[in-house]
């Protein structure tokens, strides 16, 4: 079953158009060289939603929004490219400055409107961003789409980002949309913002390991058509977690001796939803045992934007999760955490590229995201109202992103409390089996 989004809003008056880069940015001969972790993540999209109020765009135009990103593809010439392939089917980037595409919508509903029914179903953001797949036709198809810019009968604002993952993470996807803010506003890019150069290959020495990493899946072939298919029919549900909430959840959980520090917001949160799970899933509780956790890398140094440097481990347990106290869960999340990157470049490596894999959900993925600028976007000077990511391509076995939720998103005296935001992307079944375990024992909803 195909890994699709339904577009739940009433939006009418769509138009496409193409932004290329200002000026020429080199030899349309150049290319990018793909490595092995962009690889691995090709069958993987991330999609951005970002809601503003009016008055955060009141008097803007389409020109207005548009100009920015002529500007800031001469920064992101590789988002500008066409994949291509080589002799050996291995495939890349070629730097054609060929642009990214624009789409434009209105919508019938408020941006108020738009978030309180997304309280009961979140859903209804997927008409906001883009439904992205690269090929049949990979030269023709480009890496990302703005889209939207959605208007909304309310005179607000949908700014929605399309991202092949294959270009980057969400971490790179993010900080391509806040540079998009920057320039609107004037500003230069930083001095310390770096870019790979056309033709060099940035990858990291792999090292010589057998074997299959646990936190990568292979697929069938799926040729130049980069688009995964399930098992089974998923669906995404974003749970809102108000700091108040957060802060009653993180004091009621005690840190064991071994445990130096407290533990943080993404593995307390982590840690009750793999336990709620579990629970859920006592005919298959053994799938269960290996998660997935991919966090941002925190080598020290300069890192080339954009790129797949987040790092993927692998955190297993040898003990009924169900039965488990969140603390003993959260206590392996930090310290029992068996990092997959080198074994995964080089099982993608090993037959140059040319095999298909996800990563998402071949186990339960848990994604960190909290150290995310998600609302580094800023229009006139305002930030969203709301902004949350989304990963298509999960595979059956679920992805979950923790994220941090904005001053004015969720029910009640919530509304200006900030918190957490968790995006979970499951089995249709099981999403409404968490939903009532979360309800029931964590009164999360």
């Amino acid at each position: 079953m195909m890994s699709t989004n339904i577009n739940c809003l009433n939006n009418s008056g769509t138009r496409l158009s193409s932004v290329v880069p200002a000026r020429v940015t080199s030899d349309q001969n150049k290319v990018h060289e793909l490595t092995d972790m962009d690889l691995a993540m090709k069958l993987h999209y991330i999609k951005g939603v970002y809601l503003f109020k009016s008055e955060a765009v009141e008097g803007l135009t389409i020109y207005d929004l548009k100009k920015p990103i002529f500007q800031l593809l001469q920064l992101y010439f590789t988002a500008a490219g066409r994949i291509r392939k080589s002799e050996t089917g291995r495939p890349f980037i070629r730097c054609n400055d060929s642009g990214v595409r624009i789409v434009e919508a209105h919508s019938e509903e408020t941006v108020d409107e738009l978030l309180a029914m997304a309280i009961e179903d979140s859903s209804v953001f997927n008409g906001l961003a883009y439904n992205q797949v690269l090929g049949p036709d990979l030269a023709f198809s480009p890496l990302v789409f703005v889209q939207q810019f959605t208007w909304f009968k309310c005179g607000g604002l949908s700014v929605g980002l399309s991202w092949a993952h294959v270009l980057g993470d969400v971490f790179s996807a993010s900080d391509f949309i806040n540079m998009w803010g920057k320039f609107m506003a004037g500003h230069a890019p930083p001095k310390s913002f770096r870019l790979p150069e056309p033709g060099r290959k940035s990858q990291l020495p792999t090292l010589s390991i057998s074997g299959t990493p646990c936190s990568l899946k292979r697929v069938d072939s799926v040729g130049d058509h980069w688009l995964t298919t399930n098992n089974c029919q998923t669906k995404m549900h974003t749970f809102h977690i108000s700091a108040k909430k957060l802060d009653h959840l993180l004091s009621s959980i005690s840190c064991p001796p071994s445990q130096s520090a407290k533990f943080s917001a993404f593995e307390v949160l982590s840690a009750v939803i793999w336990k709620s799970l579990s629970k859920t899933k006592k005919e298959n509780s053994e799938k269960i045992q290996i998660v997935t956790i991919c966090a941002k890398n925190s080598r020290e140094g300069e890192l080339e934007l954009p790129s797949n440097d987040m790092v993927f481990s692998t955190v297993e347990a040898d003990f009924s999760v169900a039965k488990a106290g969140v603390s003993e869960l959260a206590e392996l999340i930090v310290n029992k955490r068996a990092e997959e990157n080198g074994i995964i470049r080089e099982v993608v490596g090993r037959d140059n590229g040319n095999s298909d894999f996800i990563a998402y959900g071949a186990k339960l993925t848990f994604v960190n995201l909290e150290e995310a600028e998600i609302y580094g976007l800023e229009l006139k000077g305002q930030k969203p109202v709301y902004a949350n990511y989304t990963i298509d391509g999960v595979g059956d076995e679920g992805g979950v992103l923790v994220l941090p939720a904005g001053p004015k998103y969720g029910k009640g005296k919530a509304r200006a409390n900030g918190g957490h935001l968790v995006t979970a992307i499951l089995p249709e079944t099981q999403l409404a089996q968490l939903r009532n375990e979360l309800e029931t024992e964590w009164s999360i909803a």
